[in-house]
């Protein structure tokens, strides 16, 4: 071990080690608990709404029945993207991934708020800022699917709360109650999940002064990799090629014989479950219950079974909210940047927390390449 290694300890993919103070969400790794702000999502979930998690986090309590009716009229009011953004949209490569389109129509909206002038550490613009950016996450990903589709973007319904508005945008009906459940559901826990990477690309990002949506940027980009946001995506592929129950145990068994990676299982942060599994797994089942269509309960139920038994691996988030999304008709190409259209309450959060009390975030490195080299002159070479 060198002297560096001795004086600075390495953990690699900096696992377990404190990047920071936050006041925003806590993961009991014994327990397997989220909270955010102090309360459990499965509650948040099951009794709340997306609209009260994201105003939980911006304003660090739940709102009162006024705070609420006004934060979803400012939502409402907010969702409609300028023309001018579809236009860079649309002159985008058309085989490109919608996770590009919603990066390109953060970078571009930007320049639309009329608070892009204020400097990064003012608060209460911060604040401003992060609420146009909710309320237009949904509308960018699903305008991106739509030109994806050669089609118009849908334009946004003010009499529909979030979750609701996100789905009738994507295809232009309006969806029934418990589909909208179920979104709001999704979009609930995904919402904040402490310093994972692309939360700490945003934090790192911003912490050098550099605007909030920059910070959000920054956080699509780091989300796209398949090994954060899109394992959601990789799993549904995972059951499809499964097809069907019968298919299930041989497939499992062949796969940890060849020691091949089995998406939506499995999470660094915790040691007994991902606790926002455990509720959307009974949600994802309870759809297929009412759409007669068990089969990829089913296998859920046989992989989870011999994960746990063989590996002692439980599914994360992404596996039931996989097939929860399928089951709904959303494509596939999608279910990563719903996660956006959850996750940017989780970053633009963190980001404001960041600003309040800034340090730059630069870590140190440890050198493992030559030293004390001689330059050689270009013509001896």
């Amino acid at each position: 071990m060198s002297a560096t290694e001795t004086q600075y300890p390495y953990s690699p993919g900096l696992e377990g080690v404190p990047a920071g103070i936050s006041r925003v969400s806590e993961i009991d790794v014994e327990k397997s608990v989220l909270e955010y702000r102090g309360y459990n999502v499965h509650d948040l979930a099951s009794n709340g709404s997306y609209e009260e998690t994201a105003f939980l986090l911006l304003h660090e309590h739940l709102p009162t029945v006024e705070e609420l009716t006004a934060f979803k009229t400012r939502l409402a009011e907010q969702r409609v993207v300028p023309d001018s953004v579809w236009d860079a949209m649309r002159a985008m490569a058309n085989h490109s991934n919608p996770m590009n389109f919603t990066r390109t129509g953060f970078s571009v909206i930007a320049g639309y708020d009329p608070d892009w002038d204020k400097e990064a550490t003012d608060q209460e613009a911060n604040l401003r800022k992060a609420e146009r950016i909710i309320a237009r996450a949904g509308t960018l990903v699903a305008g991106s699917h739509r030109i994806i589709q050669g089609k118009d973007p849908i334009a946004p319904d003010a009499s529909l709360d979030h979750a609701a508005n996100l789905l009738y945008m994507i295809d232009g009906a309006k969806a029934d109650d418990y589909t909208v459940h179920v979104m709001d559901t999704s979009l609930t826990l995904y919402a904040e999940h402490g310093f994972n990477a692309s939360t700490f690309a945003c934090r790192v990002c911003v912490s050098t002064l550099s605007d909030i949506y920059s910070g959000i940027v920054a956080g699509i980009c780091t989300l796209k990799g398949p090994l954060h946001g899109g394992a959601n995506e990789a799993a549904m592929k995972m059951l499809l090629e499964i097809g069907s129950p019968d298919n299930a145990e041989a497939w499992v068994t062949d796969a940890l014989a060849h020691k091949k990676k089995i998406m939506g299982f499995g999470h660094r942060e915790y040691k007994h479950g991902d606790s926002r599994a455990f509720y959307m797994t009974e949600i994802a089942k309870e759809i297929g219950k009412r759409m007669g269509n068990t089969s990829f309960g089913d296998i859920a139920d046989i992989l989870e079974k011999h994960l746990l038994e063989k590996k002692g691996l439980y599914p994360n988030v992404d596996f039931p909210t996989a097939y929860a999304y399928y089951l709904l008709g959303i494509p596939i190409y999608l279910y990563t940047p719903l996660f956006v259209a959850a996750r940017v309450a989780g970053w633009t959060t963190h980001a404001i927390e960041q600003l309040a009390h800034n340090r730059l975030i630069r870590p140190k490195a440890i050198y493992e390449g030559s030293r004390d080299l001689r330059y050689v002159p270009l013509a001896e070479r």
